[in-house]
């Protein structure tokens, strides 16, 4: 399975068509900071999508966060905002950790991370509209699983 992660494309969703495109996947998860873009995101995708809302999606019904599997892995998504993630994951992965999960994604820093602590994998796809990181170039993450089951975490760049 090919699980697409994005986040903070804040309205502008020329990457993200861009990167559905290129991949195809059998599930997208945007970790929130849409902007009002939720039915171009849903809508021009080949798949299922999670979306949670994230700081600055005011006047979104989104959830704030969503669990779900992904094969043999318990996933949540969640924008970050509220388990302060700019201050580090680490609240978010005592999160996952009470709650039986396997992996958490986020977003809101717009910088990709990928980070294994206490049997959690902490995943942020970065931004794929406003990327923070050294580089600045849009970034996004895939999640597969091979023919084990077992999931491995990819983050992708535009350029």
């Amino acid at each position: 399975m090919k699980v697409l992660i994005v986040s903070d494309t804040h309205r502008k969703n020329d990457n993200y068509f861009k990167v559905v495109e290129m991949h195809k996947p059998d599930l997208i998860v945007h970790c929130g900071d849409i902007e009002g873009s939720e039915y171009a995101i849903s809508e021009g995708a080949p798949c299922p999508v999670y979306m949670v809302a994230g700081n600055n999606d005011f006047f979104s019904d989104l959830p704030g966060e969503v669990e779900f599997s992904v094969g043999k892995y318990k996933c949540m998504a969640t924008h970050g905002h509220r388990y302060h993630v700019s201050m580090g994951p680490e609240m978010l992965i005592s999160e996952g950790v009470s709650r039986g999960l396997d992996v958490v994604m986020y977003g809101h820093t717009h910088k990709p991370e990928v980070r294994f602590e206490n049997g959690v994998y902490a995943v942020n796809p970065g931004s794929l509209s406003y990327p923070r990181q050294e580089g600045r170039k849009p970034s996004y993450m895939i999640m597969e699983t091979d023919r084990f089951g077992d999931v491995h975490f990819t983050v992708a760049y535009l350029d």
